[in-house]
C-alpha cells in the first residue's frame, strides 16, 4: 500500500474479504489509528482482535525493532532521507548476518511450540 491510512486499510480489508469470501477471518492488529477508525466498514467475514497497547511478548517484531534501534539507529537525528535509507540498509544487513540474535529475541515459547 502506498500509505498507512484508513482508506488503504479499508482497501486491504475489502480485498482480504473477497479473496477468502467463504471463510471467517480473525485479524490480529495493533492499535494503529487506521485500524480503529470509525470510518472503517469491516466486512462481515472479518473480525478484528486488537493487541494490548504494550505487549511485546505478543508481537516479536517489537523486540527486533528495539535491537535495531539500539545497535544501528542509536540516539541521534539523521540529516536526510538518504541517511535514513543507509541506516535501514545497515539494519537489514545486521539482521541478515545475525540469525542467532534474531532467533533469541523473537522465539517466544508460544511461537516455538506452534511448529
Amino acid at each position: 500500500m502506498p500509505k498507512s491510512d484508513t482508506e488503504c486499510f479499508q482497501a486491504f480489508l475489502n480485498a482480504l474479504s473477497r479473496k477468502f469470501s467463504k471463510q471467517d477471518i480473525l485479524l490480529v492488529l495493533d492499535g494503529a489509528p487506521n485500524h480503529r477508525s470509525r470510518e472503517l466498514n469491516v466486512p462481515r467475514n472479518i473480525s478484528l482482535l486488537f493487541l494490548p497497547a504494550y505487549a511485546p511478548e505478543l508481537n516479536p517484531k517489537e523486540n527486533l525493532w528495539d535491537e535495531i534501534r539500539e545497535k544501528i539507529f542509536k540516539n541521534y537525528a539523521l540529516k536526510s532521507i538518504d541517511a535514513v535509507r543507509a541506516k535501514l540498509e545497515q539494519a537489514i544487513l545486521y539482521i541478515d548476518r545475525n540469525p542467532r540474535i534474531v532467533k533469541s529475541i523473537t522465539s517466544f515459547p508460544y511461537i516455538r511450540k506452534s511448529f
